[in-house]
């Protein structure tokens, strides 16, 4: 239980940052070079939403965990 909350801390900023980045692909804000798979793929603001709500909470989850 004492690595418990700085694991679903890291794992849920991770997470959220992933989320936001697809989001922002998927808006047209992030440039993917050409070679990428995720180019013109709106449905990747989709995932990346539901990346980002999962990640934050995981966080808010880890915030209520007692710290030792």
């Amino acid at each position: 239980m004492k690595t418990l909350r700085p694991i679903l801390l890291l794992l849920g900023l991770a997470l959220a940052l992933m989320g936001m980045l697809w989001i922002g692909q998927g808006l047209g804000y992030v440039h993917w070079p050409r070679s990428s798979p995720m180019l013109d793929q709106t449905q990747w603001a989709d995932y990346g939403a539901a990346l980002a709500v999962a990640g934050l909470i995981l966080l808010l989850v880890a915030r209520r965990l007692p710290r030792r």
